[in-house]
């Protein structure tokens, strides 16, 4: 993983930085906290609210893939529990641990370390809350401050990191700019809200919006916003090849949702010749198949089936 120190921030957005940002952004917010807060990773640090557990994992993770993160944080909090416990450490023992573990560039337990002692020293063993203050410890950058502030306190402003940036460019078109990106995500996240909306989007972007995307199997709750998802067209800016999509059940299931909206209603066999041309009531790529894909849209509520005498008719859910 990248340091994700330098985003810039802010809190203005314009049109021209996300053209296809949905003005019902309370039906967005909703959908992605439902989603997250009914299944997500189970990642130990997310079970917490304490600062310093926060922090370790947050500097743990510039280097390091989050599973392997896991082991190597519980690892370390056995053997320094809190920033008294790290600040009174021998810096090389620290240091030694870092390397033993894998964890990238050795400068970053030092840094750590450091932080231990300002938290005891300068705040008498109690983490400053906000972003800003955040930033006077060792080696807390923006990014990092931020998230801290978020998932310790809730007191953040909307993380911007690889994965966020995937999602916006992906869901809202925000164009690949550093300033755009903070501001539309800002924009997007609900005030009050810091700790359950970047952990639900930094989900988001790390489940579903990967640099392959899973739309469909991760039950992406933005499809029926996405931009990607509508044009097929899911580069990134950390995904500068368009991954495969021709001939994807996701790629039939956006034709659909495309070709329902220029219709009241459809019913299967009309449906099928407008998404597929070799579509054939009984054949492989029939009704059986059309059906599947009709019910999968049906349960992310995208669509409506009404099941009639002779033949099922459909609609775009509105």
């Amino acid at each position: 993983m990248t340091d994700p120190d330098a985003t810039a921030e802010g809190t203005v957005v314009d049109d021209g930085d996300a053209p296809e940002l949905p003005d019902d952004l309370d039906a967005v917010r909703e959908a992605l906290v439902a989603w997250y807060e009914a299944d997500h990773r189970e990642f130990p640090w997310r079970r917490t609210e304490d600062p310093y557990a926060i922090l370790v994992s947050e500097v743990m993770s510039q280097q390091t893939q989050l599973d392997r993160v896991v082991p190597a944080w519980e690892d370390f909090l056995e053997e320094w529990p809190t920033t008294a416990d790290l600040a009174a450490a021998d810096r090389g023992d620290v240091v030694a641990f870092w390397s033993d573990h894998s964890l990238g560039y050795n400068n970053r337990a030092t840094y750590l370390h450091e932080a231990a002692g300002q938290v005891e020293e300068d705040y008498d063993g109690e983490f400053p809350e906000s972003p800003e203050k955040l930033q006077s410890l060792m080696g807390v950058g923006p990014y990092t401050a931020n998230a801290v502030a978020s998932f310790a306190f809730d007191n953040g402003d909307a993380v911007v990191d690889t994965n966020v940036k995937r999602v916006l460019h992906r869901a809202f078109a925000v164009p690949d700019d550093d300033a755009a990106f903070a501001r539309v995500a800002s924009h997007a996240m609900p005030d009050g809200e810091s700790r359950v909306w970047n952990n639900a989007i930094m989900e988001l972007g790390g489940v579903a919006c990967g640099t392959a995307p899973r739309c469909d199997e991760a039950g992406c709750p933005w499809r029926r916003w996405c931009h990607a998802y509508e044009t097929g067209d899911f580069t990134a800016p950390d995904v500068p090849t368009q991954p495969s999509f021709e001939g994807s059940r996701r790629q039939f299931r956006g034709r659909i949702v495309r070709t329902l909206g220029e219709y009241d209603d459809l019913t299967l066999d009309d449906l099928g010749p407008r998404i597929r041309v070799d579509y054939a009531p009984n054949g492989e790529y029939g009704r059986e198949w059309l059906r599947g894909l009709v019910d999968d849209l049906a349960d992310d509520g995208l669509v409506a089936v009404e099941d009639g005498n002779e033949e099922a008719v459909v609609s775009l859910r509105r």
